[in-house]
């Protein structure tokens, strides 16, 4: 059984001749195996439940950046705002305001993904492609002066067919290249992809992948 080094040292290796960081899904685990990731350097953590994200961020060192990377309910944004490094969950415009709300109680500027819908699933969450440029395109969006969106979010289908996998990435780092060529708000700076997981990572970092979200792989599947 490999050590939480060693498996780290893996991820590190496989991604350090592309643009990409390592984002630590740390769902379910406790804070001490969090805290051992820490120590060896680690420092981009995601999460996917707003009430676990809270609790570990108030134990674990300050300089961790946190992420959101599950379902957002707009409920639950006050919670986070006041730390959250980056969500990468934003999938409606009435998510968005929410967000921009919380950061300007907190004398915050967000960073946010939108998440695209790229996947034959239904379970899966996000803006269509269309919906995607219809809420960049609101005027009520350029005037959100306490988010930036800084890229987007994506998760393949979960499916052994490498072919439908790598075609989904692609549609969203075309979809990326296309917005970062037309949109011009000082709202968004697009700079980020995140896709891939544990299953499919290998085929993100190949299409453009900035950011990889891995869990199991690294801490373990308990």
């Amino acid at each position: 059984m490999t050590s939480i080094t060693e498996n780290f040292n893996f991820f590190k290796n496989k991604i350090k001749n592309y643009n990409c960081h390592l984002v630590a899904v740390s769902k379910t685990k406790p804070v001490e195996l969090i805290q051992e990731a820490y120590n060896i350097g680690q420092r981009f953590f995601g999460e996917n439940k707003v009430q676990e994200l809270v609790s570990k961020a108030e134990t674990l060192p300050k300089d961790i950046q946190w992420h959101l990377i599950g379902h957002l309910q707009s409920n639950k944004v006050k919670y986070i705002a006041p730390f959250v490094s980056l969500i990468h969950s934003i999938d409606s415009f009435k998510l968005l305001q929410e967000v921009n709300k919380q950061a300007q109680i907190n004398n915050r500027i967000i960073d946010c993904l939108i998440q695209i819908y790229i996947a034959q699933e239904d379970t899966k969450f996000g803006l269509d492609v269309n919906e995607a440029k219809e809420l960049l395109n609101n005027k009520e969006f350029a005037e959100l002066k306490n988010i930036k969106i800084v890229g987007l979010m994506g998760m393949a289908t979960n499916t052994n067919n490498i072919d439908q996998i790598r075609t989904e990435f692609k549609s969203l780092k075309s979809f990326f290249d296309e917005l970062k060529l037309k949109i011009k708000l000082s709202n968004v700076d697009l700079k980020e992809i995140s896709m891939g997981m544990s299953s499919d990572y290998e085929i993100a970092l190949e299409e453009g992948s900035t950011l990889i979200r891995v869990g199991s792989s690294l801490f373990g599947s308990t």
